[in-house]
This record gives structure tokens, sequence and C-alpha cells, in this order.
């Protein structure tokens, strides 16, 4: 069977969901600025039931996305990758130096009259993505294993650089601009409640899981028989968490399109560069795609509830800052679905010796919803 009639072959078996995974994703996102434009009390109803401060909707949506893809990953081969010191500096470089530097140069080469939503970008590049990242870099076939250390590794740099870096960029930095400086405090104890929430207790479960049943019904039960029935949660996980998020900001976002408009650009501008970047870095370095496309998507990415919740805890709910942190997640959607593409189009064009359907094992492992149609091969 030639490649072409393979790639129809695999179409045909996807489900409904997987094949317009973009249709229903941009359906989400209108059907929550319709919810918050026609019900605007429903956004504050939903951000008021909180658990320590964080919303307890949006932390149910982020669990079942995370989970499923959790439970898939291998974690006995885990040492084999972690192993991999070059790698593991590159995604630190990307993700701790190259990615805070950008978003702070955009912000203010983009908003030098809008200080407030400035800020709130800034605060956006210093959180690194530790939740969605995971769902894009399955979609786009990267290693499951290698996104999950990734995004471990960032957690950690997180707790422990997040305050520091906020003060660098928001108090130093500025003065040496001559530029008025913000005053900033976060506890490392506030920033590890939310990686606890956020992706310690998914990764709990899904390590879990994945332990239990593997001993109790054995590997090939596991991965070929429950793992494609959980897959289809992480996206149906996504989908909610897209409605709830524009449902709870949908009014600002019709109230204020211009402002959403001028702090949208600097985002896209950011995803562009740091996962074309990361991706040509990568590729350059030697690293192989499954590699190249978990570095690009964990450097791309960012944690916004954590920039939200940072902003509001500074500034205030109803502050620019806590607007720019909120327009984020609605421009980083769409923005990393059509990375997506972009990954798996790059992957047939700079990866030309890597196969380019997965083997029936890793398939397995990922799921049958883990797929997205390839782009066509250049006639």
């Amino acid at each position: 069977m030639s490649t072409d009639s393979k790639r129809e072959a695999d179409r045909a078996k996807l489900s409904l969901l997987d094949r317009f995974l973009p249709l229903w994703i941009f359906l989400a996102m209108g059907l929550g600025v319709a919810l918050g434009r026609f019900f605007p009390s429903l956004g504050p109803a939903l951000d008021a039931v909180k658990v320590s401060g964080v919303s307890l909707p949006i932390a149910i949506g982020l669990f079942f996305m995370m989970y499923p893809v959790l439970a898939k990953v291998r974690y006995g081969k885990l040492r084999g990758v972690g192993a991999n010191g070059r790698l593991f500096g590159t995604s630190l470089l990307l993700n701790w130096v190259l990615g805070p530097v950008l978003m702070f140069a955009l912000a203010w080469l983009l908003l030098p009259d809008l200080p407030h939503y400035r800020t709130g970008l800034v605060l956006i590049g210093l959180a690194r993505c530790i939740a969605m990242v995971l769902i894009w870099n399955m979609l786009a076939k990267g290693s499951n294993e290698m996104a999950a250390l990734l995004v471990a590794l960032n957690s950690v740099f997180q707790i422990l650089f997040y305050s520091v870096l906020g003060w660098l960029f928001l108090t130093v930095v500025p003065r040496w601009l001559g530029a008025e400086a913000t005053t900033f405090h976060v506890s490392m104890a506030a920033i590890a409640k939310s990686v606890a929430l956020f992706l310690g207790l998914p990764l709990v479960a899904g390590a879990a899981t994945r332990g239990l049943l593997v001993r109790l019904r054995g590997e090939e039960w596991y991965t070929k028989k429950l793992m494609p029935k959980v897959s289809p949660v992480a996206l149906l996980g996504l989908l909610y968490t897209i409605v709830l998020m524009f449902a709870m900001q949908g009014e600002k976002l019709v109230r204020l399109p211009i402002d959403v408009v001028r702090i949208a650009i600097p985002l896209v501008l950011y995803f562009a560069i740091m996962f074309t970047a990361s991706f040509l870095i990568s590729k350059r370095l030697g690293f192989s795609y499954a590699e190249t496309a978990s570095l690009s998507f964990t450097a791309a990415g960012n944690n916004f509830e954590l920039a939200i919740a940072v902003s509001i805890g500074l500034f205030g709910i109803s502050s620019g800052e806590a607007l720019a942190g909120v327009v984020g997640p609605l421009v980083e959607v769409p923005a990393l679905l059509a990375l997506v593409y972009l990954s798996l189009w790059l992957r047939r064009r700079l990866f030309p010796t890597e196969t380019d359907e997965v083997s029936n094992d890793e398939a397995t492992q990922r799921g049958a919803s883990a797929t997205l149609p390839q782009p066509e091969k250049a006639r």
C-alpha cells in the first residue's frame, strides 16, 4: 500500500471528533464568547467557584485534558529520555532565556503607550507552559515521554525562578531603560500550589492508572484496548476548557475589541517566533522530529493560569494586566492549533528520513484520537 493510500486509510478510521477538531475548537470559542456576551453574570459566577484562590471549573477542565495524556506516558522509558543533557539544556535556554526576553521585547516595542497591558504580557512570558502543551504535542506526534519530562522541568524552574524573573523584568530592567518600575512580589509557595494543582494531580493520577492497570491486565490490553477509549477525554476536556475560558471573558472581548487586538498582536508574533526558532534550532542540533516537536511546543506555550492568577492577585481583576492575561489563552488556542499543522508539514519536509507513519505500537500508545489529518504531500 502506498504512503498516500495508508494516509487515507488512517483518516477513514478517525472519529468525527478527530477529523473536525479545528471546527469544534472554533465552535467552542464562539459558544464561549456568546455565553459570556448574552449571560454576563455567568463569567463572574464561574470565576467565583474557587479552591485556594484557583478557579475550580478551569482546574477540572485541565485535569481531564491532561490526565489521558499522562496516562499514556511510558514512565519506564523516562530514565533513558532524561539522560539527554544537551536536549534539556536547550529546553532551559529556550524557555528561561529566549522566551522571557522575546516577550519583554515585543511588549515594549508594540505597547509602549500601554504599560498595564505590557506588564501583563511580561508576566505571561515568564510563566512557562505546564498544561495545555501536552495536548498540542500529542496532536503533533511529538514524544509524550519527552514532553512530560520537559513540563516537569519547567515546573521546578517555575517554582524556583518565577518570582526572581518577575522582579528582574518588571522592577530592574525597566529602570535600566529609564522607565517606571513595577513592584513585584509573588511567593514560591503560591507558585508551587498552582503547579501542584495543574500538573501534580493529573500526573499522579495518570502514573497510578498506568502502573496499576498494566500490572493487573497487562501492557497489551492497556495500550490497545483501554487507551483508545480514554484518549477522546483529553480532547473533550480541551473543548470544555475553551468554552469556559471564553465564557468567563466574553464580555470583555466584546467591550474592548481594539485593546484585545493590540494585546493579541505581540502574542501572535511571540508564538510564531518562539515555535519557528525552537524548531529550527532543534533541527540544527540534530534532534529527532519527536524531540523537536516536544521542545518547540514546550517553548512556545505558556502557563496562562499562573499569569492570570498573579495579575489578579497583584493588580486586581479589573486591571489591564489581568485583561492581558485573559487574552493570552484566547490567542494561544488557535495559534497553537495552527502550529500543530505547521509542525506536521515541517516533519515531512525537514525529516525525510523519518517514517511518515507512526508505528502500530506508537499509534496505540498515543491512541486513535491523537492523530490530526496530515498536510498533503507536495506535488
